[in-house]
Parts: structure tokens; sequence; C-alpha cells
């Protein structure tokens, strides 16, 4: 049994530890992080969720940037800790958050990542959308949360604010 939970600030060291022993290191040179650094996370949709003794078993985190001077979520990082790949937690954090986004009012939300993961999802292949470099455009994938709502919005990706 887990429990769903909004990412509160004094989770953010454990949330980071998480991501530590799940990315590679350097994560944070990634282009992604070029775009958060600075800004802050859509708190509303960071979330955790724990085991019945409290740890942590996974996070997801979301901040705003734009393209074309619209505004477009921007998931992840997502990390499920290893002993507990495999259970459906990763899927189950971002199922619930963009239901949320949805409710929240955001129209659109992209990614940096497999394209064969994501795509169970609804992420395609964003077309005309840059991330800066060095990304690999196949890896740029986007998501509508309204219908229509990546429909001539192409360009590079900017850090909101």
């Amino acid at each position: 049994m887990y429990r769903l939970e909004q990412e509160r600030d004094a989770d953010w060291w454990e949330v980071e530890a998480l991501y530590d022993l799940c990315f590679a290191p350097g994560r944070t040179a990634l282009s992604s992080y070029r775009l958060r650094d600075g800004v802050p996370t859509v708190a509303d949709l960071c979330a955790l969720l724990r085991d019945a003794d409290g740890t942590l078993a996974a996070a997801i985190r979301y901040w705003p940037v734009k393209v074309a001077d619209k505004p477009v979520l921007l998931l992840g990082p997502v990390a499920v800790h290893p002993t507990r790949q495999g259970e459906g937690l990763g899927a189950l954090l971002i199922t619930e958050t963009l239901a949320e986004a949805r409710k929240l009012g955001w129209e659109r939300v992209m990614l940096v990542g497999d394209a064969p993961y994501y795509r169970r999802f609804g992420f395609r292949k964003l077309e005309r959308v840059e991330m800066p470099p060095p990304t690999n455009p196949e890896r740029v994938l986007g998501m509508p949360l309204v219908t229509g709502a990546w429909e001539g919005v192409e360009g590079s990706v900017t850090k909101a604010g």
C-alpha cells in the first residue's frame, strides 16, 4: 500500500537523493535542468509515493516552461526507487499528476524521454519544438491536455518567468 502525497519543502533533499540514486551522475548538466534553474516547481503537481512505513518509493516533479510564449508543463524527473521498480509506481504518478494538471487548467505538457515508455500515456514526438542543445530531438515528446493544444505551438523551449 502506497500513500500519494504532494511534495513539501521538507521533502526536497530526500527526493534529490532518490534522483541521484536513479539517474546517472551529471544529471543536473542536462539541458532540461537549465530550464529549471532558478524557476520554482509547479508545486501542486510535484508528488511522492510513500510506503506504509513512510519510506519514499517514487517521486515526480513539474516545472513551467514556454514554447512560442505559450505556457507548457515540463514533466520530470520521475523516479522510482530501484527496489520498487516494476510495480507501476511511475505510471501511477504520471497518470495521477496529469489528471490533476488538467483540473488545474494546464493545456500542454512535454518531457525529454523514451518514446516507447511514454507513448502509453499519450506522448508523441514534438516535430517543431526544440529543447536547448545537446538534446536528442527524437526524445522531445509532448501531449495535449486539451484537444489541439499543441497545434501551432512550435519553436524553442525557454524558461518561464
